[in-house]
């Protein structure tokens, strides 16, 4: 990658070009005179109240600004960023706190999605709806039996006159509860090869025969859910891509959230080390040589988190290919780096880290949480909780191990039964 004049790969030149930091500088003006005062100041909150508020407000601000989908093309509402414009919004955004987006379903994966493979119709009815955050989505992927085998998905959609008819399951599946659509995969053609008889539908959730059944999590929160498809319509003109091309769809989806947010997201890891460091001062644990040791490890991974984003973010401006190499590696490790953290947390608070703390609405490193009242937890315990599933969610671990070794590698394939 080529920066300020160098080749990242041998120069490790980090600096942007003077044409980019501009464009940082408009973003930190613009972020400064939208938020609330006092945002920037040390130690600063909001009620519950002004919390409400602000969120009512804060995705008609982004619209407004423009700063939603910010990378489309500007016929279809964005601003037609480049990959490092891109990259230094949300490097401003991350770094003054603020939300930068209306819906991550949407404005991440199937908008993009729609975009791609859409027809100017389907465009002309979802894309501005997605851009002013006024429609809700959710994933339709892994079943019950189909979670790392996503291909072997059995819901089923037929079709009947102008409208498909779908049945099946759809399990894990994160706001379902509040989507006014689905992005689901079924199977439209029962006789023909796994990938090749996939169709990718754009379903409306609020109609008979869509049942959301929350899955409640040991802190008491229940943000993905099991759904149900009873005789479920889609018109027939909700299919993107073609019938019996949802998989290659489907690849495309999950392959967008890559590049413009790769130099980010280690900064929640780092925020949520900084808590436990006070922790482990504020409770004498900083004097054991184990601790420190535990600490020194964890902020290591979490550096190593920032420099794989670079490489993640230098594989997109070179169009090296092998971002999905690069994924699999990087979610391995941040994933078990993380659940490692979070060990590390519930150690250093001790006795305290198995004690309730009062209901409470919590930020974790994987967003807001609130416990019910029977199970109220604190910030910590939250993510210790959640970070449980991450080496399961986004692919296993153990499946981007195979990757790596088979793909990367060139080891031999897993034995199959």
């Amino acid at each position: 990658m080529t920066r300020g004049g160098r080749d990242y790969a041998s120069g490790m030149d980090l600096s942007y070009p003077a044409d980019v930091e501009s464009f940082r500088a408009t973003i930190r003006d613009w972020l400064v005179a939208a938020l609330p005062s006092g945002w920037f100041e040390p130690g600063f909150t909001q009620t519950d109240d002004e919390r409400a508020a602000f969120n009512e407000t804060w995705t008609e601000k982004l619209f407004e600004g423009g700063w939603i989908c910010a990378g489309w093309p500007t016929e279809y509402g964005g601003k037609g960023l480049t990959l490092l414009e891109q990259v230094v919004l949300n490097e401003e955004f991350a770094r003054a706190g603020a939300p930068m987006r209306a819906d991550f379903f949407g404005d991440t994966l199937v908008g993009p999605t729609i975009l791609q493979w859409g027809t100017d119709e389907q465009k002309r009815e979802f894309i501005p709806r997605i851009l002013r955050g006024s429609i809700v989505w959710c994933q339709g992927f892994s079943e019950p039996n189909s979670g790392s085998d996503l291909a072997s998905l059995q819901t089923n959609a037929v079709l009947d006159g102008d409208e498909w008819v779908i049945n099946g399951q759809k399990v894990w599946t994160t706001q379902a509860q509040h989507a006014d659509y689905a992005f689901l995969l079924a199977r439209t053609d029962p006789g023909a090869p796994q990938h090749a008889g996939i169709s990718y539908l754009l379903v409306p959730m609020h109609q008979p025969g869509v049942d959301v059944r929350p899955i409640t999590q040991i802190d008491g929160t229940a943000e993905f859910n099991e759904v149900f498809f009873s005789d479920v319509r889609c018109p027939r003109d909700n299919v993107i891509g073609g019938v019996n091309n949802g998989w290659k769809v489907a690849m495309t989806t999950l392959g967008f959230e890559r590049g413009s947010s790769s130099t980010t997201g280690y900064r929640r890891f780092m925020k949520e080390w900084e808590v436990i460091v006070d922790e482990a001062r504020r409770r004498g644990r900083t004097p054991h040589r184990l601790t420190r040791d535990r600490l020194v490890r964890s902020w290591s991974k979490i550096k190593i988190m920032e420099i794989n984003g670079y490489r993640t973010l230098s594989d997109e401006l070179h169009g090296t290919h092998s971002a999905a190499l690069l994924g699999s590696c990087n979610k391995m490790f941040w994933s078990e780096a993380h659940r490692d953290t979070m060990e590390l947390a519930v150690d250093v608070l001790g006795m305290a880290g198995q004690v309730l703390t009062g209901n409470q609405a919590t930020t974790t490193a994987s967003g807001p949480r609130r416990g019910r009242a029977d199970y109220p937890v604190s910030d910590l315990q939250a993510s210790f909780f959640f970070s449980r599933s991450e080496t399961i969610w986004g692919g296993t671990a153990e499946i981007q191990r195979n990757i790596i070794g088979e793909r990367a590698l060139g080891l031999p394939k897993e034995p199959r039964p």
